[in-house]
């Protein structure tokens, strides 16, 4: 498994943000039944800079706590069983691993939430990357049964980890 991680704001946890990423990622494969070994980019940013990125890739110009650009167009969340027909697509030539997307991440919006909530900043950020990962794996929640189904599953990758509400 890879995790490419770039902190462009140098953000400061009180956490190892690659531990962190890589214990959530992978127990989201893991309850996922990914098959494959994976390739996932991260980016932590500030409001300025994921504000820029939701404009140009979503016109939406407003910051927000986490983009999700998933690789891979799955015909069901997390179902993996054409992905090789379109190798070339969706792995990695060099490593063979299955290039799951983009996960950018707001520091600003990190420490925000998690004070809004009255949870740790680990929990929010964890969070957050739970929820993306599961985009990445094909998941929406742009529809009430679509979210239920992305509630449940981050909680429970959340709990797996004991990364709980305070």
């Amino acid at each position: 498994m890879t995790f490419y991680v770039e902190n462009e704001v140098d953000a400061q946890f009180p956490f190892d943000v690659e531990e962190v990423i890589q214990k959530v990622a992978m127990t989201a494969l893991e309850q996922e039944n990914c098959p494959y070994e994976v390739e996932v980019n991260v980016l932590i940013t500030d409001n300025d800079g994921i504000r820029e990125l939701n404009r140009e890739y979503r016109e939406i110009d407003r910051e927000t706590d986490v983009l999700s650009f998933p690789n891979v167009d799955y015909e069901a969340p997390g179902y993996y069983t054409r992905l090789e027909e379109d190798e070339a697509d969706y792995f990695n030539p060099d490593s063979g691993e299955l290039m799951l997307g983009d996960i950018i991440l707001s520091e600003d919006r990190i420490r925000e939430q998690a004070e809004e909530y009255g949870h740790s900043v680990l929990r929010e950020f964890a969070f957050l990357v739970a929820h993306s990962m599961l985009h990445l794996l094909g998941y929406d929640h742009m529809v009430p049964e679509e979210a239920k189904v992305m509630e449940e599953k981050q909680e429970k990758i959340l709990n797996t980890l004991k990364i709980t509400r305070d």
